[in-house]
């Protein structure tokens, strides 16, 4: 629970910029009540040097927390890519319990805070037994997430999605995907049965790709939906056989077809031509970028200069958790860019020429857009959703304002972020979650049993 809290940060990042001798009171809700800058000290203030506000998380599927690093030996045929990795993550799906994937995804969302992300979007499609029979509670997987969440302490954004077919539009799908089959009914059924929203939980609909869903059943799916998520265009196959299927590629025919607006987060869109770029843009929908898992999955680099200079939002995420940490992400995104354009800082511009603030400050109001909750600045009113820095870490030590982000993002591996509040409440004191022996047990209890199916 939280409790009434006033904190005086020394110097924290507001959204007009950075502030000095920042007064953050707190009340029991855990939002914040009222903030302001060049406050006088108050003895009975918690002191704190650095803060900034907590990230949002737009793109996870909690479950392959516990199987990165499993699907990297070589196959046999010489020539791995997303398609083969696939094959692995079915067969590793198959083997997981509900309590295996609550302890799964109670670590990783403790992992998330520690390394700086305060939300998470759960990107839900495991919902049913290994043979695809419901569970007898329809939402048994999704509430074990909403579960683990409560644990770690992040704030959630439940996604149950929307998967029937196997490939554009309505091919049978793989044998593997069993255990993600629902038609519209079936997912309504999971979505009557999760919580209310609430100030630490909010939830939306996520038609899982034009591979997964047809026309029709995009359109009823997101029917009155207020936030609506969808992978689109992350391989060279997938927008290769849209094309085939329908003259269009994925995000044209998206935006052709579909009502794309602000409530939209389009994931990846890795493979945009200039039309679809300038399209995205003017549609105020979110680009949901996963760096570190695109490159992990060999998925191709995102047009962030174009996509920056046509007004476009985005926001990160961790997908397959290959990567985990905010710093890592942006640095991805950025350092992408300049393998592809022989060229440096491509992130930042004229006004914001720093590219570790002008990311930061990008994903946050793009993931917040996404979370479809008040996040991602510290403001009244806002979550009381922030990150502490230490100044004294190697990687910040002098270093202050822009600078500082850019040292964060840019330089070194350890993590200098010292206490991370969420909802008002700590959860990471000291870089230590503060569940972390209890969490940190259960987790490793259900991979020694995977690993001996």
């Amino acid at each position: 629970m939280s409790t009434n809290a006033t904190l005086h940060a020394g110097t924290a990042l507001l959204p007009t910029g950075w502030a000095r001798d920042v007064r953050i009171d707190i009340d029991a809700e855990g939002w914040i009540a009222g903030i302001a800058a060049d406050a006088p000290p108050d003895p009975a203030a918690e002191h704190v040097p650095i803060v900034l506000p907590g990230m949002p998380n737009l793109h996870s599927h909690a479950f392959q927390r516990a199987m990165a690093g499993l699907a990297e030996r070589r196959s046999p045929a010489g020539r791995d890519d997303f398609w083969t990795w696939r094959e692995t993550m079915y067969r590793f799906v198959g083997r997981l319990t509900p309590e295996d994937a609550e302890a799964v995804a109670a670590q990783l969302y403790a992992e998330l805070l520690r390394w700086g992300f305060t939300a998470v979007c759960e990107f839900h499609y495991l919902h049913h037994q290994p043979d695809g029979t419901p569970y007898a509670n329809r939402a048994e997987m999704a509430l074990r997430h909403v579960e683990a969440a409560r644990q770690a302490g992040i704030g959630m954004t439940m996604l149950p999605c929307l998967y029937r077919h196997g490939g554009i539009f309505g091919r049978e799908p793989h044998q593997g995907q069993r255990r993600f089959l629902n038609d519209a009914a079936g997912l309504r059924a999971i979505i009557d049965l999760l919580p209310a929203p609430g100030p630490q939980f909010a939830r939306g609909v996520a038609p899982h790709s034009l591979r997964a869903v047809t026309p029709a059943m995009l359109a009823d799916i997101t029917e009155g939906a207020t936030l609506i998520h969808i992978h689109a265009a992350e391989q060279v196959k997938e927008v290769a056989e849209c094309e085939a299927a329908t003259g269009a590629r994925p995000v044209r025919w998206l935006l052709d077809n579909a009502p794309v607006d602000p409530r939209w987060c389009l994931i990846h869109c890795t493979h945009l031509d200039a039309a679809e770029v300038a399209g995205l843009a003017a549609s105020g929908a979110v680009a949901g970028l996963c760096p570190s898992t695109e490159a992990s999955l060999g998925d191709g680099i995102f047009p962030l200069t174009a996509h920056r200079e046509a007004g476009g939002r985005i926001g990160i995420g961790t997908d397959s958790h290959v990567g985990i940490s905010v710093r890592d992400e942006l640095r991805q995104l950025e350092t992408s860019q300049r393998l592809r354009d022989l060229a440096r800082a491509l992130a930042g511009d004229a006004e914001s020429p720093h590219p570790g603030q002008a990311l930061f400050d990008a994903a946050l109001g793009g993931g917040a857009q996404a979370s479809g909750r008040r996040i991602g600045a510290l403001l009244a009113g806002y979550r009381a959703d922030l990150l502490v820095l230490d100044p004294d870490h190697p990687v910040l030590a002098g270093r202050e304002g822009d600078a500082l982000l850019d040292s964060w993002v840019f330089s070194g591996q350890d993590n200098p972020i010292r206490h991370v509040m969420c909802g008002g409440c700590w959860a990471v004191r000291d870089a230590h979650h503060v569940r972390e022996a209890a969490i940190g047990a259960a987790y490793r209890a259900a991979v020694r049993r995977l690993a001996g199916n």
